[in-house]
């Protein structure tokens, strides 16, 4: 007998990207791209086919309600693509209630936001969200050097990043801050380390991730960004950045991870707990490489 084909839960606009972290959570696609999608240094979205777009209400609901009936279980859920909180309260309050009612199973919603969209929820509208299972924000927040964030496109301030975070944390919803290793080049390399620990200090994120400057295509748009002045970072010269962004950071309890696969050097922690293990880490690879643990560019990525 031919059984009638079964639709699948969910439908994706490749290609797809989630935080390293949410390896195991069922992604849903509410948005296609990136809302911003100017950054320099970001080729995620850079495919004709990832113009932003957000999805339809009736097909993200049946992809929601079938989740529910072929996927029992699920646990976590990860909204993506680039940045769906920039959909009205309105809008993510329905799709959070959709997951409640049709996936009940599910204890955590994630996504990735962009600080000038937490900006236009307020406090009260965060709790909300937080209430129906929003738990925890990833925000790419790149450096809190104004100069570095100007050069890149960012769209963003140390003021914003620091304000939307903080907006974030107030509503009861944890906050993941990532950072990227070299991304002001030799001539704003301290600035930027120095300001982005400050960022870091003022908001006290839940977890901490760095990322190396990466891309597959060469630096030619972030360098135009610079004007054309900007050299890359050497190895070393990216674990004295790390070395000067760690020294200056004075966390509580945050979790730290600098394991992506941009990484030369692995480094996990919680900070300030661990700093003086970290910092040991870094001066023995900036002092003596051949003898500490470092990917080789084969096996670094995205």
């Amino acid at each position: 007998m031919n059984w009638p084909p079964v639709a699948p839960p969910v439908s994706y606009i490749e290609p797809v990207f989630r935080p390293p972290s949410e390896a195991s959570s069922l992604i849903l696609q509410v948005t296609n791209g990136c809302s911003w999608n100017r950054c320099t240094f970001c080729e995620m979205y850079i495919d004709p086919q990832k113009k932003f777009k957000p999805k339809s209400e009736n097909q993200l609901l049946g992809e929601i309600i079938r989740c529910g009936q072929q996927l029992p279980g699920v646990r976590r859920v990860f909204l993506g693509d680039g940045d769906p909180m920039v959909l009205s309260f309105r809008r993510l309050k329905t799709i959070l209630e959709a997951i409640r009612t049709y996936m009940p199973s599910v204890t955590r919603v994630s996504t990735y936001a962009l600080p000038a969209n937490l900006k236009h929820k307020t406090v009260e509208e965060l709790q909300v969200l937080r209430e129906l299972g929003l738990k925890l924000i990833y925000v790419g927040a790149e450096s809190g050097d104004d100069e570095v964030l100007r050069c890149i496109d960012k769209g963003e301030t140390f003021a914003t990043t620091r304000d939307g975070l903080l907006k974030a944390k107030q509503a009861g919803i944890k906050t993941s801050v990532m950072l990227i290793n070299g991304l002001g080049g030799e001539r704003m390399s301290e600035q930027h380390a120095l300001a982005s620990a400050r960022l870091v200090n003022a908001v006290q994120p839940d977890y901490l991730a760095t990322l190396v400057l990466f891309s597959r295509r060469g630096n030619q748009r972030v360098a135009e960004g610079f004007n054309g002045d900007f050299t890359p970072l050497t190895q070393r010269q990216l674990f004295q950045e790390m070395e000067v962004f760690l020294s200056n950071l004075t966390l509580e309890k945050t979790v730290f991870r600098s394991d992506h696969a941009s990484n030369f050097l692995v480094l996990k922690g919680v900070l300030n707990r661990d700093l003086d293990a970290l910092l040991r880490q870094l001066r023995a690879a900036i002092e003596t490489p051949d003898r500490v643990f470092l990917r080789q560019d084969y096996q670094r990525g995205l």
